[in-house]
């Protein structure tokens, strides 16, 4: 599989382009769907994953024609989209809504506003919690420390790097 990030909008949002034989999935499409398109070119796009539902992570959302994945309709655990096999986990706190999304062949997780370098997602915008948060870190704990976190925002991480230093983690 591979990874391309594009980062879009004003708040720099990662949108990750995801690419497995020939197919495309595409991560948090923030803004800026023409630049995300030029990216992903001619490949065709199976489906769009929402890993929250924020302005930033969603602007370019309604130009696309693929199906759109999120909380509601992907199970907590193994999901198929093509040839693309995740583990689905909620991680609330930063949002009530908000999932990641673990491929263990690969060993790497897309975190959304969950987790970034040195921090974590703000609790005290609507819908987030100290107490959800908390629950979502101790998840991310049982997870290999080499495993590669894509954020957001903001450059990748391992989960490693953030037990030895991550305060909150």
């Amino acid at each position: 599989m591979s990874i391309e990030k594009v980062i879009v909008g004003k708040l720099e949002t990662n949108c990750y382009i995801l690419e497995k034989d020939g197919k495309v999935l595409v991560i948090d499409p923030g803004d800026e769907f023409e630049k995300i398109m030029n990216q992903i070119n001619n490949r065709e796009v199976i489906g769009v994953i929402i890993t929250h539902y924020h302005f930033d992570h969603i602007g370019a959302l309604p130009y696309f024609k693929a199906a759109v994945y999120d909380y509601s309709n992907l199970n907590e655990g193994i999901n198929t989209i093509g040839p693309f096999t995740f583990e689905m986990l909620k991680t609330p706190g930063h949002k009530e809504d908000l999932i990641s999304i673990y491929f263990k062949e690969e060993n790497i997780m897309f975190v959304g506003d969950f987790i970034f370098k040195g921090s974590i997602g703000r609790t005290d915008l609507e819908g987030g919690s100290k107490e959800e948060m908390v629950k979502s870190l101790e998840k991310l704990k049982k997870y290999s420390d080499n495993m590669i976190i894509y954020p957001g925002h903001g450059p990748e991480t391992t989960l490693k790097a953030e037990k030895e230093n991550n305060i909150l983690l």
